[in-house]
């Protein structure tokens, strides 16, 4: 047991890094927001070869998936810090596995804490931990109030 907590408290730590890793890659797409907002305003400022303005759903196209990306980006942070919380707190198995299994695309960091966590998570002993609220059993030696 007391390895156990010790490899949950360490899932806990990674995945607060993991998380802000991934907002700071999160905030990427900014610049396509930028750039198709600037297209928007502006289309004279990025003339075609020949002469032509930019055509304007170009604009539209480089905010709307710059923003989804960023969007969905930051979401998959919030997730993967809430998870880290959700850990510490022995609580909400069910969320951290599907996020442990979710971290896992994101390459290459991602990989290797969602595989851990999955292995770590599945363990019955962590899972008793999980349905206890973080309290050892009774049946290990401490009395449950």
């Amino acid at each position: 047991m007391q390895q156990d907590e010790e490899h949950l408290n360490l899932l806990a730590i990674f995945f607060y890094i993991v998380a802000a890793m991934s907002g700071l890659f999160a905030c990427m797409p900014l610049i396509h927001l930028v750039i198709g907002i600037m297209l928007i305003v502006n289309p004279e400022g990025f003339p075609e070869p020949q002469g032509e303005e930019t055509p304007a759903f170009l604009g539209y196209l480089f905010a709307g998936i710059g923003g989804l990306f960023f969007t969905l980006g930051w979401a998959a942070t919030i997730c993967i810090f809430v998870t880290g919380r959700f850990i510490s707190k022995r609580t909400h198995w069910m969320f951290c596995v599907v996020v442990s299994g979710v971290a896992c695309m994101f390459m290459p960091f991602g990989t290797v804490l969602g595989v851990f966590a999955l292995i770590v998570l599945n363990r019955p002993s962590v899972r008793e931990l999980f349905e206890n609220g973080g309290k050892l059993p009774a049946e290990h030696g401490e009395f449950s109030t």
